[in-house]
């Protein structure tokens, strides 16, 4: 994906990451090129290639299913990867080809381009193999690891796209450097970790929860337990132990503190008297008690205070929501249907909430903010474009959900016609019914109105019954 190339890099000042020229096409053919192969083809590919997902899902950087899947047999999967390989190709080319601005060969996007690439280049030859079906033999012994691996790989390599787009992205502006690493690591890791946990939410809303159902446990389990585990890192590693506590050192610190407390709580909350998966608030908590403390961290520029504020603000509205959908919308139930298919347009607030503040946080760190209170943009202007990225990736991730979900689930056979009209519309039911056997119950016969009302147990139940309006009018012109 990246540039280490063989050109001059007299031409970049001293302590300084980049060059003063502008970037130039080439370079913009080669990040757009590099986009559309990593960012959206390949995962898009990954998709049309899985069919069914044992997913045991944990996120640290970034979230991450790792997880075993065999292979569908869908006429896209392929085509779709080599499309793929053939504009990251092009791309790795294009990124050696550039004039313009120059980098230190040292960068990070370019040392981390040669292990991406050996990877993709490993995930093509074991495609090529398992298509060949070498089944006989050694390969026939083989092939359940083969495939384990390719999986694996295969979820992977979004994951590590996105850490690449993002080194490119600082490479490209000579960020993230001396002693602005520890800053730039820090909101990248959590902004990215709560993308992570809104696509997460994605996906247990979408397509997992018959299988958090037969895990036995409850989601504020798996939540609390993550939560819990990264309250303990931060409380040992937000300050330099030896050295003088400053405001953010006793922030980040009892943060952290919050952050294994709480989770303890919420691990234990998540089982009822009984051993039985229960619901709970923790997680949701932990979400908004993070956005205040975060909205009121000091800051030197003033589109950083209001950057920083309006990322609080939106966890802090993320929690709220989240603790809403639970006690109020699911009445602590792990989903609406047991089919697991059916949502709340209100389920999908806190989901989408955790994307923009990912976003809003990542794009918060010292060097941004100085670069764009000098582009003479406002904080508004900068926080909607924020929130227009999470809207994309929001919006990427159901249509990847969505392509999965149609590639997976059994075809749902055709409603059946009764008197020439379409059964149930809305949620099962047909909304006008019971007003027109009202209106009409004094034109029905006997007959009729045994065949509209019969119990619930003989087949549909009475409101799923064929309408009579046309029996109806049919009697009435007789």
């Amino acid at each position: 994906m990246a540039s280490a190339h063989d050109h001059d890099s007299s031409y970049i000042e001293e302590g300084q990451a980049i060059s003063v020229d502008p970037i130039d096409t080439t370079l913009w053919v080669h990040i757009f090129v590099q986009m559309l192969a990593w960012g959206v083809i390949f995962p898009l590919g990954m998709v049309l290639g899985v069919r069914i997902i044992y997913a045991f899902a944990f996120f640290a950087f970034l979230a991450f299913l790792a997880s075993y899947a065999c292979i569908v047999k869908s006429r896209w999967h392929v085509p779709v990867q080599v499309a793929g390989t053939a504009l990251a190709i092009l791309g790795y080319a294009l990124g050696h080809m550039h004039g313009g601005r120059e980098f230190l060969q040292t960068n990070v996007h370019s040392k981390f381009a040669t292990p991406i690439s050996l990877l993709l280049f490993a995930q093509i030859l074991i495609g090529i193999y398992l298509k060949l079906h070498l089944e006989k033999g050694i390969n026939g012994k083989i092939r359940w690891f083969v495939k384990l691996g390719h999986g694996i790989v295969g979820k992977a390599l979004p994951v590590l796209s996105w850490t690449q787009m993002l080194f490119g992205g600082i490479t490209a502006l000579g960020f993230c450097q001396g002693d602005h690493v520890g800053q730039c690591l820090a909101h990248f890791i959590m902004g990215s970790a709560f993308i992570a946990y809104g696509i997460l939410l994605t996906l247990l809303l979408l397509v997992g929860q018959l299988w958090l159902k037969r895990t036995g446990r409850s989601q504020e389990f798996f939540d609390s337990a993550v939560i819990a585990a990264w309250g303990m890192v931060n409380t040992f590693t937000e300050h330099r132990w030896g050295t003088a506590w400053v405001k953010n050192d006793w922030q980040h610190t009892t943060m952290g503190i919050i952050w294994w407390a709480a989770g303890l709580a919420g691990v234990w909350l998540s089982k009822d008297r009984d051993g039985r998966p229960q619901r709970n608030f923790i997680p949701g908590f932990v979400i908004l008690i993070t956005g205040w403390a975060m909205s009121a961290h000091p800051q030197d520029l003033m589109i950083s205070a209001e950057t920083h504020k309006m990322f609080g603000y939106t966890l802090m509205a993320a929690g709220a929501t989240r603790i809403i959908e639970i006690s109020f919308v699911l009445r602590d139930r792990g989903g609406l249907s047991e089919d697991g298919r059916q949502t709340n347009s209100f389920q999908y607030v806190p989901v989408f909430l955790l994307y923009a503040s990912g976003f809003l946080f990542m794009g918060a760190t010292e060097e941004q903010m100085a670069f764009i209170a000098s582009s003479g943009m406002d904080h508004v202007a900068y926080i909607l474009i924020l929130y227009s990225l999470a809207f994309l990736v929001f919006l990427f991730v159901n249509a990847l959900v969505g392509v999965y979900d149609r590639n997976t689930s059994p075809a749902i056979p055709n409603k059946e016609l009764a008197n020439g009209r379409l059964g149930p519309r809305v949620n099962g039911n047909v909304p006008v019914r019971d007003a027109q056997e009202f209106e009409l119950e004094g034109l029905m016969s006997d007959d009729e109105d045994d065949g509209v009302r019969r119990s619930p147990g003989e087949g549909e139940s009475g409101l799923n019954s064929p309408s009579t309006v046309g029996k109806n009018s049919d009697s009435v012109a007789h």
